[in-house]
């Protein structure tokens, strides 16, 4: 060994082989097993994601005395075979512009209330509600107080 180390001009340490993840080979007939009752609670409970079907496949392994799944495994698995749920971003996948459209006026409103604060300190409520097909504002209230709800329905019946 020192001869081929010398040769190749590199330290001996260097010159053992290191086993790598090629020469590492998963326990297929195990996958498959876990992959068969994977299948089995997938099919009846849909919605579950690999979280809960690998706490579903647990209590079951643990009933039978078996060891518990990992659930990096069962996600490696439901993976590779298309079994996972879509994925949630919590974003809806239809954004609003911001346009309603009415065919005539006088038949949709929409309102919304903001304050102002003045450089005294004071603040100032303001309340507003819009025709929605032509943008008309058809009443508004100001005032210091809080707004109330008798406050914005008194402003719109004026």
């Amino acid at each position: 060994m020192s001869a081929v180390a010398k040769a190749l001009q590199v330290a001996r340490s260097n010159l053992h082989r290191r086993p790598s993840l090629r020469d590492w080979s998963p326990d297929n007939s195990a996958d498959e097993r876990l992959l068969a009752r994977i299948r089995a609670v997938a099919s009846e409970r849909g919605s579950y994601g690999y979280r809960r079907v690998t706490a579903l496949l647990k209590r079951e392994l643990s009933a039978e005395g078996k060891p518990a799944a990992n659930h990096k495994k069962v996600y490696r698995l439901m993976r590779a075979h298309q079994l996972l749920l879509q994925r949630h971003t919590g974003k809806p996948t239809r954004t609003h512009d911001g346009k309603i459209v009415t065919l005539r006026s006088d038949l949709r409103w929409c309102s919304d209330s903001f304050e102002i604060r003045c450089w005294s300190g004071e603040r100032v409520h303001v309340a507003f509600s819009l025709d929605c097909c032509d943008r008309e504002v058809i009443s508004y209230v100001a005032q210091a107080e809080y707004l109330t709800g008798s406050n914005i329905r008194d402003s719109t019946r004026s």
